[in-house]
């Protein structure tokens, strides 16, 4: 018996995208489209692979297509509105998810992703409102709990946020460290206690949640200080601290354990805002200093400026909150202006190949940690960085911060201002659309081009 050409291409394409070979998925599904171009269920799944590779506006077109062929398939809404959401299309996407939830009302994560899409508009109340409920009716649900945090978060109700947060130890991507000791909770004393601060998630939250560790300190604790390597000489420093090192061991004398993003449920009260404590005082050796001063030495009549252009890569939200270094070149054109790179990461390459750096020096490809990062920042005038650990550091160092953002920034930063009260140095500049990049900097170089020009 003869096979269909059709079905059989096409179940070898969709075959090779569930065994995760992209390259032959993709192959196949260009061949099948060409001849066969009113499958919805085809383009829904090359929608989905473009969005598995990043590749969001190809997902969209992609998604696009399915939709128009069969508007009524619910994996067809789920994947479009999923790309929506990626984009900014906020509005769009709700629809698309309302009426999935029309045809069938068990796929709750549709809940947690209005709530979402609420936040990413800057409706927090909204999203609060749309939430709350939710997390009632479906309590075993980690991921409309999350997005209530996060919205709570962006609201300013920074008690109920953390408390909220704690959902996050009931998902797939975090698991709590093992420990011997017991873990402090809500209502416990510390009082004449040793706590033992863990670390949790990237570079830039233990700089944001350090300055927490204070305020535990005035409760009568001593506390101890788990950091991942390349922070250790930034934050031996630090307050109200009484050891800071890499790894905790069993023998350790610790009472009680914490996690850092916890230190402020720990602090704020279950409802109110609470005050925010003011940025860590952070350290710089002084032989990195030293290594600073030379680095700059040469160009002490220039008004400097440290750039930043991307975060960690494997972060899943990198692709949107970064851009390139080609941003700034317009930056460096202006006179008396000398910008120095201080990023440092697998996006370097293509700043060295293409000339870039003749521009822009590289001042952190030798970096041994951020504390010679931070020493760096000091020599500067200015920093301009994506929303990644540097600025952070610039932020708690106190030096004159601008920080790029895109249009779902951070919950430090918020949806709209050009301020945060956790940073009062920063300055923020916003896309003025999703994926907008230019309008951003556009009003970031006329900004510096004026302050140049004022400094003299």
């Amino acid at each position: 018996m003869q096979k269909d050409p059709r079905a059989s291409l096409r179940a070898q394409s969709v075959n090779a995208h569930q065994a995760g070979r992209m390259d032959q998925a993709l192959e196949g599904y260009t061949r099948y489209l060409a001849r066969y171009p009113n499958d919805a269920g085809i383009w829904t799944n090359l929608g989905a692979l473009f969005r598995t590779s990043g590749q969001h506006d190809k997902a969209r077109v992609a998604q696009s297509r399915a939709y128009a062929l069969a508007p009524d398939d619910t994996g067809v809404l789920n994947n479009y509105a999923n790309i929506l959401s990626d984009l900014g299309e906020y509005e769009k996407s709700i629809d698309l998810r309302q009426a999935s939830l029309a045809k069938d009302p068990s796929h709750l994560m549709h809940h947690a992703m209005i709530g979402r899409c609420y936040r990413g508009m800057g409706r927090y109340d909204e999203a609060i409102a749309y939430l709350t409920p939710q997390v009632a009716e479906h309590p075993a649900e980690t991921e409309i709990a999350l997005q209530l945090a996060f919205a709570q978060l962006g609201a300013g109700h920074y008690g109920a946020a953390f408390r909220t947060y704690d959902a996050r130890w009931n998902s797939d991507e975090l698991r709590p460290p093992k420990l011997p000791f017991p873990k402090w909770e809500d209502g416990m004393e510390v009082a004449g206690k040793t706590v033992l601060v863990m670390p949790e998630q990237g570079f830039g939250d233990m700089i944001l949640m350090s300055r927490f560790v204070p305020l535990v300190a005035a409760m009568g604790a001593k506390v101890r200080v788990v950091a991942k390597k390349p922070l250790i000489r930034l934050l031996e420093g630090l307050e109200g601290i009484d050891w800071i090192g890499s790894a905790a061991r069993p023998t350790d004398p610790v009472d009680l354990w914490v996690s850092l993003m916890d230190l402020p449920k720990l602090v704020y009260g279950a409802e109110e805002r609470g005050d925010i404590p003011p940025p860590s005082t952070l350290s710089i050796p002084d032989d990195a200093v030293d290594r600073a001063k030379v680095l700059t030495a040469q160009h002490k009549d220039m008004f400097k400026v440290g750039v930043v252009w991307s975060g960690s890569a494997t972060y899943k939200g990198n692709t949107f909150r970064s851009f390139t270094h080609r941003e700034f070149i317009p930056m460096a054109g202006l006179p008396n202006v000398q910008l120095f790179s201080l990023y440092k990461g697998p996006y370097l390459e293509a700043y060295q190949n293409d000339g870039t750096a003749a521009l822009i020096i590289d001042s952190a490809s030798t970096d041994r940690d951020f504390a010679d990062c931070a020493a760096t920042m000091m020599e500067m005038d200015l920093i301009i960085t994506s929303d990644t650990a540097t600025a952070h550091i610039a932020g708690s160092l106190g030096v004159p911060t601008w920080v790029m953002l895109h249009w779902d920034a951070f919950w430090v930063y918020r949806h709209h201002g050009d301020t945060t009260p956790w940073y009062p140095s920063m300055r923020l500049f916003r896309q003025a659309a999703p994926q907008d990049w230019a309008s951003a900097f556009d009003a970031a170089t006329a900004a510096l081009a004026e302050k140049v020009s004022v400094h003299g």
